[in-house]
């Protein structure tokens, strides 16, 4: 029973940093991933390409030859990482500035063979969880207490950044917003100027069109002239 309630509470500790996943890919395909990433922060990218085998049906490790091209985008569409890597790789970059950030995968399909379908095995781990703490407590040479100590202040920095990411959306999204209302408003006057502008025309052009036809009008009566 306390094995039970150990892997049920490992599992729930762990599955919220967990973004590991796998897809297909074809020859031509194009995978994009969007992460949002507070401003100087690190996203490790660690991926693993498999080859479909035609006989058993499954997936085996790809060969040397193929491998995929990883490409990313900040939040104001400029690359700041383009590179074809092997078939198994980890790739790092540094957000300089806050939002959403895009990240492209596909393959390199000069070296495929036959068109075969690929699985792609992705996790992507930002912040704090980027960092192999077994690492650097044996480069550092720290107690079990400055490790702990490290990690407390690596997550307080990283949920200082998250917070300041937040106010960062909800300032967008209120200047957005506004932006929005601001137009709408304007939009409104211009329909309704422009609905006047129709009915004075209108008025003139009725006006007109009577006295062209010498046409009076007396309480609400026509009297033909």
């Amino acid at each position: 029973m306390y094995n039970v309630i150990s892997s049920i509470s490992l599992f729930v500790l762990i599955f919220p940093f967990t973004s590991g996943l796998y897809f297909h890919i074809g020859e031509t395909e194009r995978k994009c991933f969007i992460e949002e990433v507070p401003d100087e922060t690190t996203v490790l990218v660690n991926y693993r390409v498999e080859l479909h085998d035609p006989r058993t049906g499954g997936f085996m490790k790809s060969s040397s030859g193929i491998g995929m091209h990883v490409e990313v985008k900040d939040p104001d569409m400029k690359t700041i990482l383009s590179r074809v890597y092997s078939s198994e790789g980890r790739i790092s970059f540094t957000s300089h500035v806050p939002g959403e950030h895009v990240i492209c995968l596909y393959s390199n399909s000069t070296k495929w063979i036959g068109g075969t379908q690929l699985r792609v095995h992705l996790n992507i781990q930002v912040g704090e969880h980027t960092i192999d703490y077994a690492n650097v407590a044996q480069k550092e040479k720290l107690s079990d207490l400055q490790l702990r100590m490290r990690q407390l202040l690596d997550q307080v920095e990283a949920i200082t950044k998250e917070q300041n990411y937040q106010r960062y959306r909800e300032e967008r999204f209120r200047q957005t917003s506004e932006s929005t209302n601001q137009r709408v408003f304007w939009w409104s006057i211009t329909q309704l100027i422009i609905l006047i502008g129709m009915g004075t025309w209108q008025m003139r052009h009725l006006k007109s069109f009577f006295e062209a036809k010498k046409l009076k009008f007396f309480m609400g009566q026509v009297e033909i002239i």
